[in-house]
């Protein structure tokens, strides 16, 4: 496909000067209408797997008895369960915080905390020196999965079906909440930072790896056996509590945050647009697990115009399914929280197609870690990658790197749901100007 020049770009890498009308003012009458329309704009035809087979319209639908605007946790769930699957258009404003309690007052993670609970007897119970390499057992652990589910009572909502979520204004934020959609589909998420989905209860595994982890619950979405959603123009970010400042414990991070976005156990036709995701660890998901075979022919995803920045891996890892990802772009600063460990997963069954996305990386990261094959990973189609503004080729620096985990040439499909591809060199401009909540346009 040829690259197209984006309207927004003025004589910037060769395109030809283009003009654009200016977006309304702020509290103009023609920005109120700019905000309804933005609430009711459905993902265009051939915008990716969101648009096969249908499309995604959301609420577009939603009569005026149906739209509502939410500036508390109980507001939103009470909004979520209106209507069953009638088309509605939940508006945030704001900042809800899912962590707190019917009056609208903040909790804690003691709030949660009950059967005797407390880290410290948690810690003291299961160290390893101790307790050994076994699973954590009896009424400390009992406990803690008791806790847990108090604190997932409240943080986790559930989206239904025919539902468009936009933050109303440029500072809509969920704060600590995990949206789960879950079964549903027809699907929009637009517009919303989403921070901190916190857990306050990690689960200390010692059978994780050579030395155990520690594991939390909670991504900032997630969409489990969920069908055409489009997800687009939000940031993900740890932000008040990155994993990456917090403590150690048993000689392992203490860490309290999943994935910043989960595709999962059935989900297909989903397209991810002009979206950030920022300062985070285990970021994207497609495909919970390889044993999950039912996954085969779905977890279908595109993924475009995103920027993933000074995040240290999943961008995406996949399993099973046919992923599109071009023109994202990939930034990691020098002195970023998080090491770079790579960016595309290619795992199990995976048929990833991964071109004409942006990498600025510090002098010190390797371009063959970019790509990182995992187990039974066989191969993707790669093409027209830059690197720091140069092409570089991914696919021949990773198996150069890695003589004993080869990968192939072909994801063994071609995409053509792709609207438009920009050049390389002007993703860093496009998605850095454009990318994440508050520049719908």
């Amino acid at each position: 496909m040829p690259f197209r020049c984006h309207a927004r770009v003025v004589a910037f890498a060769g395109c030809a000067a283009l003009t654009l009308g200016l977006a309304a003012l702020p509290g103009t009458t023609a920005a109120a209408h700019d905000r309804d329309r933005a609430a009711r704009a459905v993902l265009p035809a051939g915008d990716g797997w969101g648009s096969a087979e249908g499309s995604v319209t959301g609420g577009a639908a939603a009569d005026e008895n149906h739209v509502f605007t939410v500036r508390t946790r109980e507001e939103l769930a009470t909004a979520l369960a209106e209507g069953g699957d009638t088309p509605k258009i939940i508006r945030i404003s704001g900042t809800i915080d899912a962590n707190s309690d019917a009056s609208g007052a903040p909790l804690a993670c003691e709030d949660y905390a009950t059967d005797g609970y407390t880290l410290d007897g948690y810690l003291a119970a299961y160290d390893p020196a101790t307790w050994g390499r076994k699973d954590p057992s009896g009424p400390l652990e009992d406990a803690r999965a008791a806790s847990a589910a108090r604190q997932r009572e409240r943080v986790v909502l559930r989206v239904g079906s025919n539902t468009t979520l936009i933050g109303a204004g440029r500072d809509a934020r969920l704060l600590g909440a995990t949206l789960d959609v879950r079964g549903e589909e027809n699907v929009i998420i637009r517009n919303l930072t989403f921070e901190d989905a916190f857990d306050c209860f990690p689960q200390w595994d010692p059978t994780d790896g050579e030395f155990g982890e520690w594991n939390s619950d909670y991504d900032n979405l997630v969409l489990y056996g969920a069908r055409h959603v489009w997800v687009d123009h939000n940031t993900f970010t740890d932000g008040r509590r990155p994993d990456a400042e917090q403590p150690r414990h048993f000689g392992r991070l203490f860490q309290q945050h999943d994935g910043q976005l989960d595709i999962v156990r059935g989900t297909d036709l989903v397209t991810v647009s002009w979206n950030v995701f920022t300062e985070h660890d285990k970021t994207v998901l497609v495909g919970s697990s390889d044993s999950v075979t039912a996954d085969r022919g779905r977890l279908r995803t595109t993924f475009h115009h995103n920027l993933f920045h000074n995040v240290n891996d999943r961008a995406p890892r996949v399993r099973f399914g046919q992923v599109d990802a071009y023109n994202n772009h990939y930034r990691q600063d020098p002195d970023a929280r998080y090491s770079y460990s790579y960016s595309f997963g290619i795992g199990f069954e995976s048929a990833l197609v991964a071109e004409y996305n942006a990498f600025t990386l510090p002098a010190d990261v390797d371009p063959a870690s970019v790509l990182h094959r995992w187990n039974a990973g066989t191969g993707l189609t790669e093409n027209g990658n830059y690197v720091n503004g140069r092409p570089v080729d991914l696919l021949a620096a990773h198996n150069a790197a890695n003589p004993d985990a080869q990968l192939g040439d072909d994801a063994g499909w071609t995409p053509e749901l792709r609207r438009r591809v920009d050049h390389p060199r002007a993703v860093p401009f496009l998605v850095n100007a454009w990318a994440g909540a508050g520049k719908l346009r």
